[in-house]
């Protein structure tokens, strides 16, 4: 028997077709698909949350100095003149930021070698490169997913049923985190 619905696709198909579903359901938190795709992506989508909430406090803080240029009041990089040459001119900053423990980079590194990268586009600079961002999808799962699971055995998908498609009467069904 096998362990994973072919889908009636070749395997590398059916593997992006699966990653891409994924990627979408954690990033937006539900998507319409049929039946039988829903049922493999709730498998692959459940064991992404479930190691996210294994490791969701798995860090520690650490403060570090970083080098920051200085800004204006037009928000451009403050230069001064050295040697001939204009140089910017850079303040020493502390910020803390969250260091992964072995375990939870191992089980960041296990997501991002499964999901996509995500680019958010603002809707005015719509059809547009400039102001587009890349949206980690594994942070996200570190950081709000995770926590609201966190005191959940399971269980972290809904598959509600919609009726037939009009095309070729497949069921189709809505996929959401719980």
């Amino acid at each position: 028997m096998a362990k994973h619905r072919k889908l009636g696709r070749t395997s590398s198909q059916r593997q992006a077709l699966l990653r891409n579903q994924v990627t979408a359901l954690l990033y937006h938190g539900k998507i319409v698909t049929t039946e039988q795709k829903a049922k493999e992506v709730r498998k692959i989508a459940e064991k992404m949350i479930a190691l996210a909430v294994r490791e969701k406090d798995n860090y520690e803080e650490v403060t570090v100095t970083a080098k920051v240029a200085r800004k204006d009041k037009d928000g451009k990089n403050v230069k001064k003149e050295v040697d001939g040459k204009m140089v910017t001119v850079y303040d020493e900053v502390e910020k803390t930021i969250k260091k992964d423990k072995p375990s939870r980079l191992h089980a960041r590194r296990q997501m991002l070698k499964y999901l996509y990268s995500v680019t958010e586009v603002p809707a005015e600079n719509a059809g547009r490169k400039r102001n587009t961002k890349e949206v980690d999808v594994a942070d996200k799962l570190f950081e709000e997913i995770a926590p609201k699971y966190a005191d959940r055995n399971g269980g972290y998908t809904r598959i509600v049923k919609i009726g037939p498609r009009k095309g070729d009467a497949a069921m189709e069904v809505l996929i959401e985190l719980v």
